[in-house]
């Protein structure tokens, strides 16, 4: 037997595989292509303040090796996500994460304070890739001090386990995943999107609505997967890896790297199946090798 179960925090995974924000719905989109209950996790859409309408379309768009997003965000608010939302998936047999963001430190703090309520949800994930407006737009997680200072806010008010998830786009990843520590981040997730653009070259405009957006897909891979590296041997807490996860060896190549899980995103688009396979993958790959824990392959790098 292959026991390929994992502790990140608190967080009890049957296995290591858990999917991406945005990229699965609330789990209840799945039930009929996947058993959520085999999951390790599931990191829900975005939980904002108010209710968002998102970005005017088109918002999605894509290229050879990858998407191109800039949904924006869409959600009805926290009150209805607890009101409505909550009650649907609180009994799911793994574990809920809720993804939290917002444009001001006093919203996630507000979000998060609302989702501390909630008894069957073990953790957030703060979205740290949101434009801060109160500093003219600047992203939270581009910025060390103020990365800190929203960490460090919400780790007052929520008591379970808070999940940081850094944006790729900085100079020093290793910085922001210090900076996140220090303001008292449990687990750190990453890479988000990278920033791209497309453009229809027969209208000569740019084809999303909002010029730029976030690329996903295998064209970030080794980006992320070099950016995974690099904060588990940074920082001392978990890493959960995500960028481009297609199969079960690009998931057992983001462990290797020193992820303790990683989240599947954009594949669930072209295959909603795929969680389960990337599952049966890993356990394949380690009866191959006689692992006997899975466990065994994070930092596993000779």
């Amino acid at each position: 037997m292959v026991d390929l179960s994992v502790k990140i925090a608190h967080l009890n995974l049957k296995n290591p595989v858990m999917t991406a924000s945005g990229t699965f719905g609330y789990g209840e989109e799945f039930r009929d292509f996947v058993d959520l209950g085999r999951l390790g996790g599931i990191v829900v859409k975005a939980v904002t303040g108010d209710n968002r309408d998102g970005n005017a379309y088109p918002r999605m768009a894509e290229t050879p090796s990858g998407m191109l997003n800039s949904v924006g965000l869409q959600n009805k608010g926290v009150d209805y996500f607890i009101k409505e939302i909550y009650p649907a998936i609180k009994d799911f047999d793994t574990n809920v994460i809720v993804n939290v963001s917002g444009s001001t430190i006093e919203e996630y703090v507000a979000v998060a304070e609302k989702i501390n309520e909630l008894k069957k949800i073990p953790a957030i994930e703060l979205n740290i890739s949101c434009p801060n407006v109160k500093q003219g737009g600047m992203v939270f997680g581009t910025n060390p001090s103020i990365a800190t200072e929203v960490t460090s806010a919400v780790r007052k008010v929520y008591k379970r386990d808070l999940i940081v998830k850094l944006s790729p786009n900085v100079t020093s990843i290793q910085e922001m995943a210090k900076a996140v520590v220090d303001g008292g981040a449990d687990i750190i997730s990453l890479i988000n999107t990278l920033l791209g653009m497309a453009i229809d070259a027969d209208k000569r405009k740019p084809i999303l609505s909002t010029i730029t957006g976030g690329l996903s897909g295998p064209a970030i891979k080794p980006v992320a997967l070099r950016m995974v590296w690099q904060v588990s041997n940074a920082v001392k807490v978990p890493v959960i890896g995500m960028g481009g996860i297609m199969n079960a060896t690009d998931a057992i190549e983001f462990m290797l790297a020193g992820a303790s899980a990683v989240q599947v995103g954009t594949a669930n688009f072209i295959d909603p199946t795929i969680t389960m396979k990337i599952i049966d993958g890993i356990e394949a790959y380690c009866r191959l090798y006689k692992i006997r824990s899975v466990k065994e392959l994070i930092g596993g790098l000779n």
